[in-house]
């Protein structure tokens, strides 16, 4: 596993509360859209980030990183494994401060670059699932 549980923690609390998620449109089907709203419920700032860059959840998206004209704190990676490094490389340039990969993307070469980056990372988990566990 990759992000310990002060990671994780560290990530959810402490980091910002803004986060970007990769590859968040408003299919309602998929499970960017559901862990947006969780986010959202818990008091983070949800913003977009999909070829289509169309607004979700009340919040104006963009079709990449580097588009977003404000600071980000945690980049949330919804795309499949093969193409996630080339999302935590954008997250590094952008200045955020940590990159999250859901349940499913792992891309180790990309965890090694992000955390000698000086970023934290978490890979392979849902905050929606560890949000509820801080208590």
């Amino acid at each position: 596993m990759y992000g310990d549980a002060a990671t994780v923690q560290r990530i959810l609390t402490g980091t910002g509360d803004t986060w970007a998620v990769v590859g968040l449109s408003n299919n309602t089907a998929r499970a960017a859209y559901g862990v947006a709203a969780v986010l959202r419920r818990f008091g983070k700032r949800v913003v977009p980030v999909h070829p289509k860059a169309e607004a979700v959840h009340g919040e104006q998206g963009y079709a990449s990183l580097a588009d977003i004209p404000f600071p980000v704190d945690v980049v949330d990676v919804f795309v499949n494994s093969e193409l996630a490094g080339a999302v935590a490389d954008e997250a590094v340039a952008a200045g955020a401060k940590a990159v999250w990969f859901q349940l499913g993307v792992v891309d180790e070469d990309a965890y090694g670059r992000t955390r000698a980056a000086g970023l934290e990372m978490v890979m392979d988990r849902c905050p929606a699932i560890e949000i509820p566990r801080l208590g």
